[in-house]
């Protein structure tokens, strides 16, 4: 598909309906938005397939859903830390923020670089980046030893007390996608958030009573990497 012939389908789908119903039900506060789905995105994505030139062009017609389609058909392995700069700067939600983390930006080569740099901005949705990354990185990577993922504990503890309802949502998805890896991380999960429960703030405390909620569940769903330690 060319450019003009995507961006012809996407008008075609234009509901201004759906951008009301995305806000109210969602917290979808989109500018420029078409009001359309993000099923109906990905299944646009699957057609188009992988490419990077019609991905810049779709980010930058400023489109709203244009842009959800430029992260999901960008290649990660061709991600540069200027292009992820751009991109995160102009995050205004939650789902446009989790779809280029998820999708791109966790299965680049700067990854952990960015965990790292922004778990400490202060912009909402560049800080979610961060956090989403790392939840992403968590199940995205599958050979790594425990202690990469121990060094993200200190980090969780530091931004616990964020009271940004997208911030201390995401704080609270790595704690437990690092505690879902295995059996020992899983343990010092627990223990951790014990320690953010003891935080005198609001948002730690929600945190840690959400995360702990799920990690003590005795049907907890486990995926146990690295596989080679773990299912060895």
């Amino acid at each position: 598909m060319t450019y003009k012939e995507i961006m012809g389908r996407l008008y075609a789908l234009q509901n201004p309906e759906k951008v009301i119903f995305k806000e109210k039900k969602f917290g979808v506060i989109s500018n420029n938005s078409l009001g359309i789905y993000h099923s109906e995105l990905k299944k646009i994505a699957k057609e188009i397939g992988k490419d990077n030139e019609l991905a810049l062009q779709l980010f930058d017609s400023g489109i709203y859903e244009a842009r959800i389609l430029c992260s999901k058909i960008f290649k990660p392995k061709d991600v540069t830390v200027d292009l992820m700069e751009k991109w995160v700067k102009t995050f205004e939600n939650w789902e446009v923020c989790d779809s280029f983390s998820m999708g791109l930006f966790a299965k680049s080569d700067f990854a952990l670089e960015k965990i790292l740099e922004w778990t400490k901005r202060k912009p909402e949705f560049e800080k979610r980046a961060g956090f989403t990354i790392m939840a992403s990185y968590c199940m995205a990577d599958k050979l790594s030893d425990n202690v990469l993922f121990e060094a993200f504990f200190p980090i969780i503890k530091r931004e616990a007390n964020d009271e940004r309802v997208y911030v201390k949502k995401a704080v609270n998805w790595v704690l437990r996608n690092i505690g879902k890896r295995n059996i020992d991380l899983k343990k010092k999960a627990i223990l951790v958030a014990q320690e953010i429960l003891e935080i005198e703030s609001p948002a730690a405390k929600w945190i840690a009573k959400n995360a702990l909620n799920e990690l003590e569940k005795d049907n907890i769903r486990m995926s146990d990497y690295p596989r080679a330690i773990y299912r060895g």
